[in-house]
C-alpha cells in the first residue's frame, strides 16, 4: 500500500487530507511540525511527502532542504498558502518535486500525487501492458480497450502496477 507522509499543522486541513487520501487507498500518516517531519521521514521510507511551508519548529523549505541534504529521495509536494513565484521557486530549488497552493482543488491534488508517484516509480513497471483486449498505459495512468479509454483510480493503478512488476511470474506481461 502506498504510504504518504502529510506534514500539516492546521488540524482541519490535516484531517481533510488524511480522510480524503485514505479513501483513495493511501496509507496516510500526519505530522504537525517541521522537526518531527524530518525525524519521521528519515526513520522510515514513504512513497511521497505532502509538506506545508508554514510549520512550527522548522519551516517546510528547511525541512525539504534538510531531507535532500541527508539523502532522502522521497518525492515531495509542497502544499502552501504562499502563492508568489519567488516562494514557488524557493520550494523547488530546496528540492521539492511539485508545489500546490492553497486553496487547492481536491481532484487536482489527487492528480498531482498520482503523477508524482508515477514519475518516482517509472522504472518499476513497463510503460504499458496488454491484458486480453485491453492495454494498461502506466505513463498516462489509464486503461484502453479499442478506442475507449478510462482513467484509473490511484488504487487501481497501484494494483495493476504491482501485478506487472518485472520478474513477477504472475505478471500480465507474461500472459
Amino acid at each position: 500500500m502506498t504510504r504518504l507522509l502529510v506534514v500539516e499543522d492546521e488540524p482541519g486541513i490535516a484531517l481533510a487530507l488524511e480522510d480524503d487520501l485514505t479513501l483513495e487507498g493511501y496509507r496516510v500518516e500526519v505530522i504537525q511540525d517541521g522537526l518531527a517531519a524530518v525525524k519521521r521521514a528519515r526513520e522510515e521510507p514513504f512513497d511521497a511527502i505532502l509538506l506545508d511551508v508554514m510549520l512550527p519548529g522548522k519551516d517546510g523549505f528547511e525541512v525539504c532542504r534538510e531531507l535532500r541534504r541527508s539523502g532522502v529521495r522521497t518525492p515531495i509536494l509542497m502544499l502552501t498558502a504562499r502563492a508568489q513565484e519567488a516562494e514557488k521557486v524557493l520550494g523547488l530549488e530546496a528540492g521539492a518535486d511539485d508545489y500546490v497552493t492553497k486553496p487547492f482543488g481536491v481532484r487536482e491534488l489527487r492528480a498531482r500525487i498520482a503523477a508524482l508517484l508515477r514519475r518516482s516509480q517509472a522504472g518499476s513497471a513497463p510503460p504499458s501492458v496488454r491484458i486480453g483486449d485491453a492495454e494498461v498505459d502506466f505513463a498516462r495512468g489509464e486503461i484502453r480497450r479499442g478506442k475507449e479509454t478510462a482513467p484509473l483510480t490511484p488504487l487501481e493503478f497501484r494494483l495493476l502496477q504491482a501485478s506487472s512488476a518485472p520478474g513477477d511470474a504472475s505478471s500480465p506481461a507474461s500472459n
